[in-house]
């Protein structure tokens, strides 16, 4: 069982949904994570596109984050993010849940004009959706001007250096875990038409 390792939600333990189908992020990843995103997250809006149980959402809202908006697809995760985000309600923060294939979801936040200072993408490691996620992530209405992509993915399944927008900065391996960051390119280092 998931626990809340930092922030003031420390220590709560976070329901997960039924089956094998959501892989939730383990403690040392997380802690990577947050260790080196701590001085973005006070205020900041936080996207976690594959939430599954919520672990990496609600440890930014326990770490500070202003907004977090929880995204996925299964009735089962969802269920489990209403649970475990009304167990964080007094660390402070807004929780928004949408119940949507992340990809879409994505498509309709920059659409809207949603800007988020940090996205985390972490799709099914055998899955095709990263490059889609990391494309519509770093669309210019959905990524903060200074806002970063990370995307946790199986340390042998290699992500692109450079994908729409984004180019990415700093690549992390926790164990069988990697961690790539990226950040939208300067205008001067896109490809021209």
């Amino acid at each position: 069982m998931a626990r809340i390792i930092g922030g003031q939600g420390k220590g709560r333990r976070l329901k997960s949904p039924r089956g094998r189908a959501t892989r939730p992020t383990g403690a040392r990843v997380r802690q990577t994570l947050f260790d080196i995103l701590a001085p973005r997250l006070p205020g900041c809006r936080f996207l976690d596109a594959f939430a599954g149980a919520g672990a990496v959402g609600l440890e930014a809202l326990s770490r500070g984050a202003a907004l977090v908006v929880l995204v996925d697809a299964s009735a089962e995760a969802v269920a489990a993010l209403r649970a475990n985000a009304s167990a964080l309600t007094a660390t402070g923060g807004e929780v928004r849940i949408v119940r949507q294939a992340a990809p879409t979801a994505l498509a309709a936040f920059a659409e809207a004009g949603e800007r988020f200072d940090l996205v985390y993408i972490d799709p099914p490691y055998d899955s095709d959706l990263y490059e889609t996620a990391l494309e519509r992530a770093g669309r210019r209405g959905l990524l903060a001007e200074d806002g970063i992509v990370v995307a946790e993915h199986f340390h042998k399944r290699p992500l692109p250096e450079r994908i729409g927008d984004l180019s990415r900065t700093r690549d992390v391996r926790v164990g069988d875990h990697r961690l790539s960051f990226y950040r939208r390119q300067p205008e001067s280092a896109r490809p021209q038409p």
